[in-house]
């Protein structure tokens, strides 16, 4: 059974409401006022309904027209968004650009670049969403998102992917002021460290094996969901554990952690942005382009709630 509901004759209906009669409808859809006549009653006929009410001087509509016209906007505006998706999509901008950025960094940074990228009126959605450890490279494989910023540990080495080096972000540890390590001599050696549970973010990785940073063999570990609650369980004695360099200054000048010399320091690790080579869109050249070393830096997170 094939609709019989058309556009035009929603489009025509629409007209009609909106500037009261059949004549200003017509002058705005560059029409003849008996071509929107016969347009109605077609629509009529076709739906076995009355639409409009012609006791009157004026036409008005009845109580199905006036459901007609408030749903049928509705699907109107789905099919104008609809349009303008297919031509975006077919000069090349994407419809989505999701992005996976790194805990480290803040989405919160990137709404300047945003702004810029309004101007360029493609069209193209935004999505933003936090990663952590391996989750970040994990979510460019699996295309969970088309460019990850921030990706630690070591690139991509197969096929297929282009990765560019950021500048590394160094990490200091830090423990609470009430905390045992924070009296004893420095600098802390692994084996005093060990005896304290590390507190951790959770590797957001779905199908590969979990990562894990500066933790020693066999210590115990509370894993928390982000970075955030990661310096509260550390600002309140839980446990210890590396903290970017930005984040533990803030903390250790706030008094409320103390940054702690150790004898075998995290090793400085460099991050990442990837894509998928085969990724032609538009959306994507342009943030990649624009994320060069100062934008990557900004991106870097000084501290937390």
């Amino acid at each position: 059974m094939f609709p019989k509901l058309s556009l035009d004759g929603l489009t025509v209906l629409d007209a009609i409401e909106r500037k009261g009669s059949f004549a200003a409808a017509a002058a705005e859809l560059h029409r003849v006022p008996s071509a929107l006549t016969y347009t109605m009653a077609r629509l009529e006929e076709d739906l076995g309904a009355r639409l409009f009410d012609r006791s009157g001087r004026r036409a008005a509509l009845t109580p199905a027209g006036r459901e007609l016209v408030e749903q049928g906007r509705g699907l109107l505006s789905l099919t104008g968004e609809l349009e303008r998706r297919v031509q975006q999509v077919a000069h090349g901008w994407e419809v989505e650009l999701r992005i996976a950025i790194d805990i480290t960094l803040t989405a919160e940074a990137l709404l300047p670049l945003i702004a810029e990228f309004d101007g360029a009126q493609s069209g193209t959605r935004i999505r933003l969403s936090y990663e952590v450890l391996g989750g970040t490279w994990e979510a460019v494989q699996t295309g969970r998102a088309d460019l990850a910023i921030g990706a630690g540990g070591e690139p991509l080495s197969q096929a297929g992917y282009s990765v560019r080096r950021m500048n590394p972000i160094p990490f200091l540890f830090a423990v609470a002021p009430g905390h045992p390590l924070a009296a004893e001599p420095e600098p802390l050696a692994p084996a005093q460290i060990q005896k304290y549970r590390a507190i951790a973010v959770a590797d957001t990785s779905r199908s590969q094996p979990a990562r894990s940073t500066g933790l020693l063999l066999g210590q115990e570990t509370l894993t928390m969901p982000d970075l955030a609650a990661k310096v509260a369980a550390q600002r309140a004695g839980l446990g210890v554990g590396y903290l970017p360099e930005p984040i533990a200054r803030d903390e250790h000048d706030a008094g409320r952690l103390v940054i702690r010399h150790v004898a075998e320091p995290r090793l400085e690790s460099f991050q990442y942005l990837a894509w998928k080579t085969a990724n032609k869109g538009k959306a994507l050249a342009w943030f990649v382009e624009r994320l060069d070393a100062a934008a990557c830096g900004a991106l870097v997170r000084r501290k937390v709630v």
